[in-house]
């Protein structure tokens, strides 16, 4: 039988656990802040990246064609909707709000991991759902396969790091005496 764990031992694995919580949720708070700021300047920041693939050479594997193609059609689709109908640009605004909402929300699990845990349940329930929505609602939209893959790899890399949180947040729960 295991003796259990001395509190010198038990007090660094909690430090430990507790900082490496803390830096993943501050890089998930981080990726969401970053990822809403995109979505405001949409239009400008697709005709710098139509700009990029735009002066690639034909032969170039930085953005092989159907991708090239399909950056250009969107960025013409915003320009073309943004000239004629701006208010629309409106529900990307909403989106980057959605992002920053949900970044304020995970201040409560970088402040107390332990008593807030549930966030991480409800970070991955909602990176989960990441995946079907992209690849139903995209193929509804006729979004390329492709875009909606890359669409769905934001469910798994947010994924990874609240997993590991959740986890290391039940280890610690588990080591608190009752």
């Amino acid at each position: 039988m295991r003796a259990p764990p001395q509190p010198k031992l038990r007090m660094d694995r909690e430090g430990k656990l507790k900082r490496r919580v803390r830096l993943l949720t501050a890089l998930f708070i981080g990726a969401l802040v970053v990822s809403g700021l995109t979505a405001i300047p949409l239009e400008s920041e697709l005709n710098w990246l139509a700009k990029f693939v735009g002066d690639l050479p034909k032969d170039s594997t930085l953005a092989p064609a159907g991708l090239k193609h399909w950056l250009l059609k969107v960025q013409s689709a915003v320009a073309e909707t943004n000239a004629r109908f701006p208010f629309l640009a409106y529900g990307m605004d909403w989106l980057a709000f959605g992002h920053f909402v949900i970044a304020l929300a995970f201040l409560g699990a970088l402040r107390d991991p332990v008593r807030n845990r549930w966030l991480f349940d409800f970070g991955l329930i909602a990176c989960a759902l990441v995946v079907p929505y992209a690849l139903i609602f995209g193929a509804l939209r006729g979004i390329p396969l492709f875009w909606r893959l890359i669409d769905c790899s934001f469910g798994v890399f947010g994924f990874l790091p609240l997993w590991l949180c959740r986890r290391w947040t039940r280890e610690l729960t588990m080591s608190r005496p009752r």
